[in-house]
């Protein structure tokens, strides 16, 4: 067995993509996993709700996932942060498909999204108790 290199890991190639149709627009999208960074940003941007202020508070999961995974054919994302909420007005139907594609591709489980929820929904119910 020999162990990587530094310069081995660093050069490896490792952000896969997956092209994936979506019916209600009539192609497809291609969505690659997310570096660790971006996993590192979505999960803060998911538990920045428990702080409790108002400006943490995360809405639009799906959309959020969504924009930090797709891409174009370099590999450079199509949205930006400020594309969520534009997003999020898009079809349930669209942005399930690539959330489900997204959620395997980046290895994201139900568990997770679930807690990420919760965590947020506890968060909605003490801000509404506190204002």
């Amino acid at each position: 067995m020999s162990l990587l290199t530094k310069d081995q890991i660093l050069a490896a190639d490792d952000l896969e993509t997956k092209d994936v149709y979506v019916k209600p627009w009539g192609g497809h999208v291609r969505i690659r996993t997310m570096t660790a960074h971006e996993r590192d940003q979505f999960e803060q941007k998911m538990f920045a709700s428990r702080s409790g202020s108002k400006k943490d508070r995360v809405d639009n999961i799906r959309a959020v996932l969504v924009a930090m995974a797709v891409v174009d054919e370099d590999g450079n994302r199509l949205f930006t942060d400020k594309d969520v909420k534009a997003l999020a007005k898009k079809s349930a139907a669209a942005m399930d498909r690539i959330f489900a594609e997204t959620q395997k591709l980046n290895a994201v489980s139900d568990e997770d999204v679930e807690e990420m929820a919760k965590n947020f929904e506890e968060t909605q119910d003490e801000l509404s108790d506190g204002e």
